[in-house]
């Protein structure tokens, strides 16, 4: 692990913010690292408000795409809600249908099955809306480069609104309406809203022609934030504030589906990071191992028994996709290892019988080993289908870019994509792949790194402290967890592994005459040898609560561990 401390804004405009605000130094630091630097703008990070939302007119298109929903409304036109089967474009066609339903009846909606249809706009979603007499498709997540699905619905006189956060390609389609925030030509004032946050725009957009307030739209919001922690979009502008308000729909008044998904969690009070490894998974399940129909149904579900019904199904995909992605990632091992492929640039796999659901998680575990661009590809018709995963740094949607002549399509993120090619240009495309990644990643970009916000000793971290950072919340892209340096730390005697295979680690710490912390480290179980007999060494964590019986507790959540006076 490569430990990296942030650079140090200036003295003077620490010394300001601090005493502006009434803060130790370093709280100040880390407001400074996160682009917060006046009284204004750290009042704004810390009491996030619904005014802070942008106009949705000011996003490009919107106007026509609300006048064309309001003349479908008045032509009492059939409209179909169309979305991508992962967590925001479920979540997406769950806020916009349901809105959408408690002001007019005629709505359908359209999951595309994930092996028979795959990603995005499909032309037997088409022919559905054609045969059900359906004039009009709201694509969520979705339809950015779906520039001939879209001629074809033309071809049958249906109308198209894409709502998409994925960037545009050289052409956008021919719809009525394109929202878009990364469109060159728009102007909105935040580009990172995902999929189901440019459905919320639109409501919102619906909402202001029907004299609603902003309030009107908060109980959507727990839809909104389960997309955003799954789609590890920023959480910075306007994600903050509708992740802020989100959570505290999903710990007040959840809808029934999200509540049937928790009710059995013990913490009280969840936050992003329980979103982002209880409900998403779930969700996701759905539509990795049977239809993303079910998640809709789930979310869309008003009565609570019904709804319990749905998430027990919902937990048993889950069972099932977490056995599929163990023996999964335990052969792709064997493959990497069999090629002897450790030392490549990049890691790309294929087996035509894993389970298409799956790869994604797969590339993720394999990159916790390997740390490199990772591909996982599968069978998938008469075709090879892969999902892709990044490190920290490399842009993987590039990559694929420059190798574009190998793929049949492709789309996603810097850190995520999905791609198909003909089955004889798999090898071609592999070398090509390599090629390219190893003649633009950076060497250290093949190290995992740990970045440390500041270096802080044990007596900093106070309830105050703890009080200031919980305000940070809700973390993610942009606005992670704070990550602190210790030097000097010794162990009280209580260090030890646990887990079947000792692979964790858990100690008591203290440093100089402080109080003793307990801390523990996921993964860590190796680093035992280290912190043995009393000898002095550096951590790097966070800060968290531990819940324990009714009882609250500080606990160091260590990234790492190394000798003391290491760089």
């Amino acid at each position: 692990m490569r430990w990296t401390l942030k650079p140090k804004p200036s003295e003077d405009k620490i010394k300001h913010l601090a005493q502006a605000l009434n803060v130790e130094d370093f709280v100040a630091t880390l407001l400074i690292q996160r682009g917060i630097e006046t009284f204004e703008e750290a009042k704004n990070f810390f009491r996030p408000s619904l005014e802070h939302l942008h106009d949705p007119y000011l996003m490009k298109d919107m106007d026509k795409a609300v006048a064309r929903i309001e003349q479908a409304i008045q032509n009492e036109e059939n409209i179909l809600v169309f979305g991508d089967y992962d967590v925001d474009g479920t979540t997406a066609v769950s806020l916009v249908s349901s809105y959408l339903k408690s002001h007019y009846p005629n709505i359908a909606t359209y999951i595309p099955d994930r092996y028979a249809e795959g990603y995005g706009i499909s032309y037997k979603g088409i022919d559905y809306a054609d045969d059900n007499g359906i004039s009009l498709i709201i694509a969520l997540d979705c339809g950015i480069k779906s520039i001939d699905h879209i001629a074809y619905a033309k071809a049958k006189n249906i109308d198209f609104i894409v709502c998409d956060h994925h960037r545009p390609g050289e052409t956008l389609p021919d719809a009525v309406a394109v929202l878009d925030p990364k469109r060159e030509d728009c102007s909105y004032p935040y580009d990172e809203l995902c999929g189901c946050g440019v459905g919320f725009k639109l409501i919102q957009a619906l909402g202001q022609n029907r004299n609603e307030t902003i309030e009107d739209l908060v109980p959507y919001l727990d839809l909104v934030a389960t997309a955003i922690a799954a789609d590890i979009v920023p959480i910075t502008g306007e994600n903050r504030v509708l992740a802020y308000f989100g959570l505290k729909v999903i710990n007040t008044e959840p809808r029934p589906g999200i509540k049937a998904l928790t009710h059995q969690v013990k913490k009280k009070v969840l936050d992003i990071t329980d979103v982002v490894f209880i409900i998403s998974p779930r969700i996701n399940a759905a539509g990795r191992i049977k239809h993303g129909n079910h998640a809709v149904e789930l979310l869309t579900e008003f009565d609570f028994e019904q709804a319990q019904q749905f998430a027990s199904e919902i937990e048993q995909y889950n069972a099932d996709r977490k056995d599929l992605d163990k023996k999964i990632t335990k052969e792709a091992f064997l493959q990497i290892i069999e090629n002897k492929e450790e030392e490549r640039f990049s890691t790309v796999v294929f087996q035509e019988d894993w389970h298409k659901g799956v790869i994604g998680i797969v590339a993720s575990r394999l990159i916790e080993t390997y740390y490199r661009p990772t591909l996982v590809f599968t069978k998938s018709g008469d075709k090879y289908a892969a999902s892709a995963r990044s490190v920290k740094g490399f842009d993987v949607y590039n990559a694929l870019d420059a190798c574009a002549e190998h793929l049949e399509q492709f789309g996603g993120h810097m850190y995520a994509a999905g791609m198909t090619l003909k089955a004889e240009n798999y090898q071609t495309f592999k070398e090509a792949f390599e090629k390219q990644v190893s003649e633009t990643i950076q060497p250290e970009m093949l190290t995992p790194e740990i970045e440390i916000d500041a270096e802080i000793n044990f007596s900093d971290i106070t309830p105050k402290l703890i009080r200031i950072l919980k305000q940070f919340e809700p973390f993610g892209p942009q606005n992670m967890t704070p990550v602190f340096m210790t030097e000097n730390a010794i162990d009280t005697g209580y260090a030890k592994t646990l887990g079947a295979e000792e692979e964790h680690l858990r100690l008591f710490a203290k440093q100089n005459n402080s109080d003793g912390i307990a801390a523990i480290g996921f993964g860590l179980g190796k680093k035992l040898n280290i912190v043995k007999n009393q000898n002095p060494f550096q951590l790097a964590y966070s800060i968290a609560e531990n819940e324990w019986n009714g009882t609250v507790s500080t606990q160091l959540m260590l990234k790492d561990i190394r000798t003391n006076g290491r760089n």
